[in-house]
């Protein structure tokens, strides 16, 4: 049911989302060599002389020690949790010229099949859509607050990352400078150029060498103590946002077609119930898996029954009994009534009740026992038949353990 209260004040407003909470916390970080990080990669970017080519080749070559390189991942990652809100990380079919947008995604669209997985995944697969690598943070966990956060005593990532770029900074070390130095004039080389000329590319690369070496030389100097732990952390923590944005973009620009395959699958599945259907889908499909569900089915089905489901293995004993009492077992309770026992071993399909007609009650028991490979020599047909009833008395039990069993297989997703 819909929450009445303050809905039309809510229809009445746009949402205004944004990834403004996560650019205020990278702007947290912008100190020291890391804020030059920023400026050289936006100025890098966003210059209108340089080529496609020439940015992503000074991007590239000024990255070698990309943990240090914390402007240019940041960024990365807020461009992506923008392309989630505008759709634009679905962009569409370009050949499709029926609408302005040419089929791209939109923000509310991503939210809905998310939304949709997390119904679907439970029902085929039998676990949660996390566990598939496919629940509401593993495709936008940026912008749910992921590297802000942690469900555990251990830092979010933008803590540690804050914690790891003070101490180095505070500590003024001179290989630092040297890269902040050879950041500024990148930058300010990038800033200045009006057009190309015959040195300008020369020029280009000699200053992003010289940003690559002094990263080298910086990076050099954090491998001993008291820099190397931080040092480490800066890498663990570069790497979680590079593998979380790069789970992020395959959830997403997939979304469409991932959903819609899950919800084939579910479709096909329920065309089963046809007998005439299954038996089609079975001859033209190639896959072994495919052709094994549908030839099965109508025996799974057949094992299917409430009756025997459980919550856990402990409670199958308590099924047992019960059922065992729904169908009024055990029917013979006095051994010595030996008729009663004759004709409870009648009814089990393991003897061969062929002539019994021939034989007395007592011959009956003696034969049933032979069957079931009872002991009867130097026994009273008393003992032999209370060894019979327990057997007999144990197969009805066995019989509902195995049904238990075979509902349980039908019932287990594989």
């Amino acid at each position: 049911m819909t929450v009445k209260k303050g809905l039309t004040s809510l229809v009445n407003a746009t949402p205004d989302f944004s990834n403004q909470n996560l650019e205020n916390a990278v702007n947290e970080l912008k100190i020291g060599w890391v804020a030059k990080t920023f400026t050289l990669d936006t100025a890098i970017t966003t210059n209108n002389v340089l080529t496609d080519t020439q940015k992503n080749n000074a991007r590239l070559s000024i990255n070698n020690h990309p943990h240090l390189n914390i402007g240019r991942y940041m960024n990365d990652m807020l461009v992506h949790t923008s392309s989630i809100l505008d759709g634009s990380i679905i962009p569409g079919d370009p050949a499709i010229t029926e609408t302005a947008d040419n089929g791209q995604g939109t923000f509310i669209e991503i939210l809905q099949l998310v939304q949709g997985l997390q119904n679907t995944i439970p029902e085929l697969y039998g676990v949660p859509a996390g566990e598939l690598s496919r629940d509401v943070n593993d495709h936008m966990g940026t912008l749910n607050n992921k590297f802000l956060e942690t469900e555990d005593s251990s830092n979010p990532v933008f803590t540690s990352l804050a914690e790891s770029i003070s101490f180095i900074n505070n500590k003024a070390i001179a290989t630092d400078t040297l890269y902040q130095t050879a950041l500024t004039n990148l930058i300010t080389f990038v800033d200045g150029v009006v057009g190309d000329s015959t040195d300008f590319q020369q020029t280009l690369n000699t200053f992003v060498a010289a940003v690559a070496t002094a990263a080298t030389n910086f990076n050099t100097a954090l491998a001993s103590e008291p820099y190397l732990t931080k040092r480490t952390l800066l890498i663990a923590d570069n790497e979680a946002v590079d593998v979380q944005v790069a789970l992020e973009k395959a959830n997403v620009s997939t979304l469409r077609t991932y959903t819609e395959t899950l919800l084939d699958n579910s479709a096909f599945v329920g065309l089963a119930e046809d007998p005439q259907l299954r038996t089609l889908m079975t001859r033209i499909s190639q896959n072994t898996n495919w052709i094994t569900y549908f030839n099965d089915y109508e025996k799974n089905q057949a094992n299917l029954n409430p009756i025997y489901t459980t919550d856990s293995d402990s409670d199958k004993a308590g099924v047992i009994d019960a059922v065992l009492r729904d169908q009024g077992l055990p029917d013979v309770l006095d051994f010595v009534d030996l008729k009663a026992v004759a004709n409870k071993a009648k009814k089990d399909a393991r003897i061969d009740t062929a002539n019994y007609d021939r034989y007395t009650v007592e011959q009956q028991i003696t034969d049933a026992c032979k069957q079931l490979s009872i002991t009867t020599t130097n026994r009273s047909i008393y003992n032999q038949s209370e060894s019979l009833l327990d057997n007999l008395n144990l197969r009805d039990r066995a019989i509902i353990a195995e049904q238990l069993d075979l509902n349980e297989d039908a019932d287990t997703l594989s």
